[in-house]
């Protein structure tokens, strides 16, 4: 039995899944609640397809009709008997109440530097030479991630302290935090009573502060410089980076004294974009301005010095952005990150600066004081991308699911001005054909699935789509995408073949054995906690990865594989080995809170 181990909203869709290896057709089901009363009998609903040699039957359980808040189990009476977990029935508000507060926890435990916030997995702050650290030119590197020869040194020192570590690892990027800043400003611009200041127990805003400060220290406005990177994730055969050790945070500050391999883990470099006032790569310029913009709104009224700088930084980003690139600037190496979509980017950027440039008379001042001029610029952007080839749904290597959105209210404040190279129709079937595609794949997934198991970043992709089909259906005033948005958010929370939620601490079954450094030397490796509460993993993939380093405890103990059963093509594996299924993310992690929030709104 495979069910949303968080819960299921009394207002939405409910689905739960049986897997078999024997055919169920005629089998019955009964939902039972703590006390052990039935509150539905009936057969199980129609096969959805076959998922593996062990499991060639999996069938719908459907009990939409159920309202009343509680506990509940459901059992399989049949040739091939099951028991769900325990779940529950509640209103949305508390259904998803836990799982966006954990969200922010995990932010806060990814903090890096003096800010750091006390807690059992975060006991001391980390990395405080990165406040005086020394830039450096962007080096060759090797595919295998090491950088060639010596590093350039640019002379120039910055701060380049605070931010979100990247992952499971320590290196800090604009590319993953501007995506994650632009994320979580938008939840809290738009759910205030979930995310923003109106919640008790979720509000984002001092923490979005925290991205947006480090953003802004890797951004010289006075001489237009954007700094892009700090740390190295793979050294070379005379230094050590970042990927080749396992340590806590704390450490690498005097790590090993005054070794020389151990020289760029002391005192990280910080890599810079291109000379000052050099073009930007579009990706990092439309993002970045629209992390900086949306910090002008959102910062407006409770700190104006602050959303004064970020409109600022974002109109001279965004006017250096490069529009016809050769190649995108993700990351050192470019691998790591294999962005190849920007026009959404530059529509994203274009669209908020729209927003921010008609909030405050600061505007007159800068380059764009007339916010048509940005309306304009992200409607041809939309109008660019819609005619291109390829692109994805909600994540961070495609962010025109949250772009197509506001671009529509743009245009429908700006009262439907003629003369864009887009509209608010080519807008919606935009983000139809892209719910459309999903739903096809669901088609071919027998657990309905809106994006391939065995592609990376599947969990980030769910939660992308659940709050696409929200955006959609709140634009239109329909529910024709509703089913579906409860329905991807669920996959991501335990009704997947391997019956676990992708999110640490939701539900009852979740990873143990992340591959996150501070995790997995002080936290607990059984669920119990300390935990990192809210981590978004990969979630399954084709590729599996293994490689120990020392220090890192075993994970599992036993080192089996729980989970290899439920496995086809699409595997998952809980070892803390695994990167490509186990390793937390600021990008993978960013959408989730933004889906809880359309659903505790009633938006689905």
């Amino acid at each position: 039995m495979r069910v949303n181990q968080v819960g299921y909203s009394i207002e939405a869709s409910k689905r739960a899944y049986v897997m078999a290896n024997v055919p169920e057709a005629g089998a019955l089901f009964t939902l039972v609640d703590d006390d052990g009363r039935v509150k539905l009998r009936a057969p199980i609903g129609a096969e959805l397809g076959s998922w593996n040699d062990a499991f060639p039957h999996v069938y719908a359980i459907d009990f939409d009709g159920v309202r009343q808040p509680g506990s509940y189990t459901i059992t399989v009476v049949g040739p091939g008997p099951a028991t769900s977990p325990p779940f529950t029935i509640d209103t949305a508000a508390n259904v998803y109440r836990d799982v966006i507060a954990n969200s922010l926890s995990f932010f806060q435990n990814e903090r890096d530097g003096a800010d750091y916030i006390p807690s059992d997995l975060r006991t001391a702050p980390a990395h405080l030479n990165d406040a005086n650290a020394m830039t450096y030119l962007t080096p060759e590197y090797r595919p295998s991630g090491e950088f060639e020869g010596e590093l350039s040194p640019l002379g120039r020192r910055i701060d380049a302290s605070g931010g979100w570590w990247d992952a499971g690892d320590y290196v800090k990027f604009v590319q993953t935090t501007s995506y994650t800043v632009a994320v979580l400003l938008a939840g809290v611009r738009d759910f205030p009573e979930q995310m923003g200041g109106d919640s008790a127990t979720a509000d984002f805003t001092e923490e979005v502060r925290f991205g947006v400060e480090f953003l802004l220290r890797l951004w010289n406005d006075k001489t237009r410089t954007l700094y892009y990177q700090v740390g190295i994730g793979s050294g070379n055969e005379t230094v050590v980076g970042d990927h080749d050790i396992w340590r806590l945070p704390q450490d690498d500050d005097e790590l090993h004294g005054n070794d020389p391999r151990f020289r760029y883990l002391r005192d990280r470099p910080v890599f810079r974009a291109g000379p000052p006032g050099s073009p930007i790569s579009p990706n990092l310029a439309g993002r970045d301005a629209a992390a900086f913009a949306l910090c002008s709104i959102v910062f407006r009224s409770s700190d104006p010095e602050l959303a004064d700088r970020c409109l600022t930084a974002a109109q001279h980003i965004y006017d250096l952005a490069d529009t016809n690139p050769d190649k995108l600037l993700t990351v050192i190496p470019f691998g790591f990150y294999p962005e190849r979509e920007w026009r959404s980017d530059l529509e994203l950027g274009a669209v908020e600066l729209f927003f921010a440039t008609a909030d405050t008379d600061l505007a007159r001042g800068l380059p764009h004081p007339d916010p048509s001029f940005y309306l304009e610029e992200a409607a041809r952007w939309a109008n660019a991308y819609i005619e291109g080839t390829g692109g994805d749904t909600l994540n961070l290597y495609d962010v025109s699911g949250l772009a197509h959105y506001d671009l529509y209210r743009a245009i429908e404040e700006a009262g439907d001005p003629q003369g864009l190279a887009t509209t608010r129709e080519a807008l919606l079937a935009d983000l139809k054909r892209q719910l459309d595609g999903a739903i096809e794949q669901a088609g071919r997934d027998p657990f309905q699935f809106g994006f391939p198991w065995a592609v990376w970043d599947t969990t980030s992709h769910g939660a992308g789509l659940s709050v696409m089909a929200s955006e959609y259906d709140e634009l239109t005033g329909t529910d024709e995408y509703a089913d579906w948005s409860a329905r991807w958010l669920a996959n991501i929370l335990g009704a997947n073949a391997w019956g676990t939620s992708l999110i640490v601490g939701a539900g009852t079954t979740f990873p143990h054995c992340l591959q996150h450094q501070v995790t997995n030397i002080v936290g607990s490796l059984d669920g119990t906690p300390p935990i990192l509460a809210g981590a978004v993993v990969e979630g399954p993939n084709g590729t599996l990865f293994h490689g120990s380093l020392p220090h890192m405890r075993p994970c599992p103990a036993d080192g089996v594989d729980v989970f290899e059963t439920f496995s086809n093509d699409a595997k998952f594996r809980d070892n803390v080995e695994s990167f490509s299924t186990v390793e937390p993310a600021i990008d993978l992690t960013a959408t989730s809170p933004l889906a809880f929030a359309r659903q505790m709104a009633g938006i689905r």
